[in-house]
């Protein structure tokens, strides 16, 4: 290999590594944050899900409009590049879908099983093909659908094992498993909303947000329009918000409890101390802000949700589609050990009352299904990232 050569490999591997590392950092560090934040939160506060979809329907709003909105020569949207009807549909299914999952974490449903539990989307999306789309899947597709059917079985009952069962103070052994089973219930209805969710996403993107069908598809016009991602991302969470009013006196009642969670002070300018290894207060502080705990893991998590779907765009601009199903399902992976080896001390008791075993061999199972059903699909459609990764 000459000089010139290796120096041209060189350049290139330096140039591959700079553009995967912040796309990387963005789904990793990005998503796993987010299942960070949502479990502390959700662990102190299980009744805070209306609270937490409302914050992240605002946030991630706002952020959406930054990116649609053109100066040229007065503020204004962007062309549209679907109709208004197929966007509200799909942002009525998308609520519904994200107000479920939240709400389920009030019925003392564990992080892992959570994660594991919306991995299901693949055999709900399979049953509905089959019979609202009369697809065919071949052999693969339908054993690794099989697995994860079977991973979930498993992964929910590790959670409902006898000693779960009595996990709550003050609750009888029936009372929890009623508890528990209407979160189960609850999740279920999800996943069919989700996967009539997709097909609808489908439909809309072969007709209306292929290249084929959108006259702004190229040239400078193409700068007038909105990315389609931008604009689901946009519509799917603006046009739910007058929704939120009908929990207005849950969404009421939880940020009372937050409100009222211990106060911590943060307090600016602060020293650095290298000998004590921590951060010390100067005094007297010429300034400081009381604010209730509970707000800091809200805040966080509706910031990590916007860089966790910034990623997955960013990441599926690159990539197969196939690829960024492993990435996810890697990243859902890490999410669980995170959850279960980092965060047991924020619930241990619940934690503890699982069947660790049970629950890593329904997780195996769901993973390796995702990956089999992947490769079965192979490359193809998009994946639909603007649901709650």
């Amino acid at each position: 290999m000459t000089s010139a050569s290796h120096d041209l490999l060189q350049t290139l591997s330096v140039g591959l590594a700079l553009d995967w590392i912040p796309t990387l950092t963005l789904v990793f560090g990005g998503c796993c944050s987010n299942a960070v934040t949502l479990e502390q939160l959700t662990s102190h506060y299980p009744q805070s899900g209306a609270l937490v979809t409302f914050s992240q329907y605002v946030f991630n709003s706002l952020y959406a409009l930054s990116k649609l909105v053109t100066f040229s020569p007065l503020p204004r949207l962007k062309a549209r590049r679907t109709p208004f009807l197929p966007l509200l549909l799909q942002a009525v299914l998308l609520y519904t879908v994200n107000f479920l999952n939240n709400a389920a974490f009030a019925y003392h449903i564990p992080m892992p099983v959570h994660i594991i539990f919306r991995s299901g989307g693949l055999v709900v999306s399979m049953l509905m093909g089959r019979i609202l789309m009369h697809r065919r899947y071949s052999t693969l597709q339908t054993m690794s659908v099989l697995l994860v059917t079977v991973g979930i079985l498993f992964t929910t009952l590790s959670a409902s094992q006898s000693k779960a069962r009595t996990s709550l103070v003050g609750s009888t052994p029936g009372t929890h498993m009623s508890t528990y089973a209407t979160g189960i219930a609850i999740l279920t209805v999800a996943l069919f909303f989700a996967g009539f969710l997709g097909i609808v996403q489908d439909w809309t993107n072969q007709r209306y947000n292929s290249d084929r069908t959108h006259p702004n598809g190229s040239g400078a016009a193409k700068d007038s329009a909105s990315l389609p991602w931008q604009e689901a991302m946009f519509f799917h969470h603006f046009l739910p918000l007058p929704m939120f009013l009908l929990a207005k006196a849950d969404l009421s009642m939880q940020f009372n409890v937050l409100n009222s969670s211990p106060r911590i002070d943060l307090v600016y300018p602060v020293t650095w101390s290298p000998l004590s290894m921590k951060i010390s207060d100067t005094s007297p502080p010429p300034w400081a802000l009381s604010i209730p705990s509970a707000y800091v893991p809200l805040l966080l998590n509706t910031i990590t949700q916007v860089v966790c779907i910034s990623g997955v765009q960013r990441l599926a601009s690159r990539v197969t589609s196939l690829t960024v199903t492993l990435v996810l399902a890697v990243r859902k992976a890490v999410s669980l050990i995170i959850s279960v080896m980092l965060f047991s001390s924020a619930g241990r008791a619940r934690m503890d009352s699982m069947d660790l075993a049970l629950m890593w061999t329904g997780a195996a199972l769901v993973f390796a299904g995702t990956i089999g059903y992947s490769i079965g699909t192979g490359a193809g459609r998009a994946p639909k990232t603007d649901k709650t990764e």
